[in-house]
C-alpha cells in the first residue's frame, strides 16, 4: 500500500469544511429558512432576563428548536411559553425535554411556520433567526403585539430604521453574542 503524497492527503481545514457543509445540510428542515443551531444556555439566560421575563409573561420563541428558550423561561422565570418550530421532529423532542424538565404543563411547541403564526397572546418574543428574518418578521411583530411587549434578539438586529431599546454582550466559551431588545412601541 502506498501512501498518497502531501499533495493528494485532504487537509485538516478542507476535512472540517466538509463536515460542517455535512452537518449544516442536515439541521436545514424542509420549509425552513434558517439553519437550527442552538442558543448556548448563558445566552438563553440573559436573553430572559433582559426581556424581564415575569410570571405573568407568555413568551413566544420563534424557530424554537429544541425548546430551551421556553423551558428555561417557564422553569427558571415561572412564565408560561410557546415554541413555534417548522420540524416535527424538534417539537416532539422540545415536548419530551419540557416533560422532564417539569415545565410540560406551562409550555406549547407547535410546528408551523413562523411567519403565519397569530402572536396576540405573547407578551415577550424570542428569536435567532438570521437579519433578512428579523426584517420579514418585523412588520407582524408591530402589526400582532401589544405595545409593551418586548421582543429580543441574538445576533441579528431589525435594521437601521428600528434600533434597539437595549443592547447587551454576552461572553460564552470564547465568543461574544450581542442580545437586542426592542419595545413595541405605543400604536399612531
Amino acid at each position: 500500500m502506498t501512501r498518497p503524497s502531501k499533495r493528494q492527503r485532504p487537509t485538516r481545514l478542507a476535512l472540517l469544511i466538509a463536515l460542517l457543509l455535512v452537518g449544516a445540510a442536515g439541521c436545514l428542515s424542509p420549509g425552513a429558512d434558517v439553519p437550527y443551531v442552538q442558543t448556548p444556555t448563558d445566552v438563553v439566560t440573559e436573553m430572559l432576563k433582559l426581556a424581564a421575563v415575569k410570571a405573568d409573561d407568555v413568551v413566544y420563541d420563534l424557530g424554537s428548536g429544541d425548546g430551551r428558550i421556553v423551558i428555561a423561561a417557564a422553569r427558571d422565570f415561572g412564565a408560561r411559553g410557546v415554541g413555534i418550530e417548522i420540524d416535527p421532529g424538534l417539537v416532539a423532542y422540545s415536548r419530551e425535554l419540557a416533560q422532564k424538565a417539569g415545565v410540560g404543563d406551562r409550555v406549547t411547541f407547535r410546528s408551523d411556520d413562523l411567519l403565519e403564526t397569530n402572536l396576540s397572546d405573547a407578551t415577550v418574543v424570542t428569536l435567532y433567526l438570521s437579519y433578512s428574518m428579523n426584517l420579514r418578521l418585523r412588520p407582524k411583530l408591530l402589526r400582532e403585539l401589544r405595545p409593551g411587549a418586548r421582543i429580543v434578539s441574538h445576533d441579528f438586529d431589525m435594521g437601521v430604521d428600528w434600533l434597539p431599546n437595549q443592547t447587551i454582550q454576552v461572553m460564552w466559551r470564547d465568543r461574544m453574542s450581542n442580545v437586542f431588545l426592542w419595545v413595541v412601541p405605543p400604536r399612531s
